[in-house]
């Protein structure tokens, strides 16, 4: 892959540099996070995504998530377990149906890479409280490769 090339994906597999695919994402957004999927398999899909404020609690219910952060830091609730700070290079995970949530940026650019298995259809982002966001005000999805 070439250093232009943030990412090379043929028939069977694909190359991303995850660094270069942080910093293509805009500095501010009108949403909460925005996303970029890179793979859209049935068994697993991933996502690149800059979280730019407070993520209220939710969950989702078809998929597990592993969370790696690309960069920034960010405090993270996770069921019923005492808040954590995030980090580059730590890795989150969760099952599906288990609350979770970002409460405080703490260093921006917050970049994570994301796998959900099985594949995560969008619109599955279920808010605890109803007034807290609609999948509208919480994500924005820009085209991936």
């Amino acid at each position: 892959m070439a250093e232009s090339e943030p990412f090379s994906v043929g028939a069977e597999s694909g190359r991303f540099d995850l660094n270069a695919l942080a910093k293509s994402l805009p500095v501010t957004a009108g949403t909460m996070l925005i996303d970029k999927r890179l793979t859209d398999e049935p068994a697993a899909s991933s996502r690149i995504f800059r979280i730019y404020r407070q993520v209220p609690a939710h969950y989702h219910k078809t998929c597990d998530e592993y969370l790696v952060v690309i960069s920034g830091s960010a405090r993270i609730v996770v069921g019923n377990e005492k808040p954590a700070d995030l980090s580059p290079g730590q890795m989150q995970f969760f099952r599906r149906g288990v609350v979770h949530g970002f409460p405080e940026i703490l260093e921006h650019p917050f970049v994570i890479f994301s796998v959900d298995t099985p594949r995560r259809d969008p619109s599955d982002v279920h808010f605890m409280d109803a007034d807290a966001g609609t999948r509208e005000s919480f994500i924005r999805t820009i085209p991936g490769y």
